[in-house]
């Protein structure tokens, strides 16, 4: 790195980020502002029904004022495991339950700005049982889509939620 942090403070603790802000001085001597939002990360599950469908479910997104249709997926808890936030949102949001998630991978959302890291599962042999949505969630629809539909969704602009084009991606050679 070539640079060093002068000071750091954190302006703003809130309920899914904290927003800090940085000044750094490069090696040139050059000064520069750098605001990071904190994000403790999330879980993000491609549940895949027997039959080889992918479980979906549609949300409100307040930021952007639109009903998008994604993965299931969830915020961790401080110091919480990914495994368990994926487990727990698969049920919470879908209401299926499944012994048999694996990690696929992990990507940064938006390394420009944010921490969060967001962890990506695949759920297979899916157990139906009821769902526990938190009160945002109310309203949330469940839909069962093949491949070739969720990849024709993100193709024509259908669907837009980052963490749901790169599980499809990581999750595609696993889907029957």
């Amino acid at each position: 790195m070539n640079y060093r942090i002068v000071k750091s403070e954190v302006l703003y603790s809130g309920k899914v980020f904290n927003t800090k802000v940085d000044q750094i001085e490069y090696d040139s001597g050059n000064k520069a502002i750098r605001e990071v939002a904190e994000h403790p990360g999330g879980a993000v599950v491609v549940p895949v029904t027997t039959d080889g469908k992918i479980v979906m479910v549609t949300q409100h997104r307040f930021p952007v004022n639109k009903v998008l249709l994604e993965l299931p997926a969830g915020k961790l808890s401080i110091g919480e495991d990914p495994f368990v936030c994926a487990v727990r949102e698969l049920e919470e949001e879908t209401g299926y339950k499944s012994d048999n998630v694996k990690e696929l991978g992990s990507i940064y959302t938006t390394p420009g700005y944010s921490t969060e890291k967001l962890w990506i599962y695949l759920a297979k042999d899916l157990k139906p049982g009821s769902h526990n949505r938190e009160e945002g969630e109310f309203g949330m629809e469940v839909f069962e889509l093949s491949l070739k539909e969720v990849e024709d969704k993100i193709y024509n602009g259908e669907i837009v939620d980052g963490k749901t084009i790169c599980g499809i991606f990581l999750a595609r050679n696993s889907i029957s």
